[in-house]
């Protein structure tokens, strides 16, 4: 079992969304965050440039079972990339998945462990 956590933008979730339920991931918990990586948004502010020091984004978090990582994965990453260039490479503020492992899980309502449990 794995715990898949992307960081996307806000205007993608929606895409994203869409997608992860045509390749049948229909169980994800979104969240709305804000940080900041490579990418700088830049405001004019009473005439001057200003750096926001954080950048709204949104987290996705989905865990699954092992065969369905590279699924997920693909898919957030097909849906979630700007095509902005030519070459289809995205841009910068994209995004980023982490992959983690999952040590348990527990239905809560059933007591189900495990696999069976997500």
């Amino acid at each position: 079992m794995k715990l898949i956590t992307a960081i996307i933008r806000e205007t993608q979730l929606d895409a994203v969304r869409e997608a992860l339920i045509e390749a049948d991931i229909t169980r994800i918990t979104v969240s709305r965050v804000s940080g900041h990586g490579q990418q700088q948004s830049v405001e004019i502010y009473r005439g001057q440039k200003v750096v926001p020091n954080l950048i709204p984004k949104t987290k996705l978090e989905i865990a699954v079972n092992d065969p369905f990582v590279d699924i997920t994965v693909n898919t957030i990453i097909k849906a979630a990339r700007s095509s902005s260039d030519v070459m289809g490479d995205g841009t910068v503020g994209d995004g980023k998945i982490f992959i983690t492992a999952l040590e348990e899980c527990i239905r809560i309502r059933t007591n189900e462990r495990g696999g069976a449990a997500i």
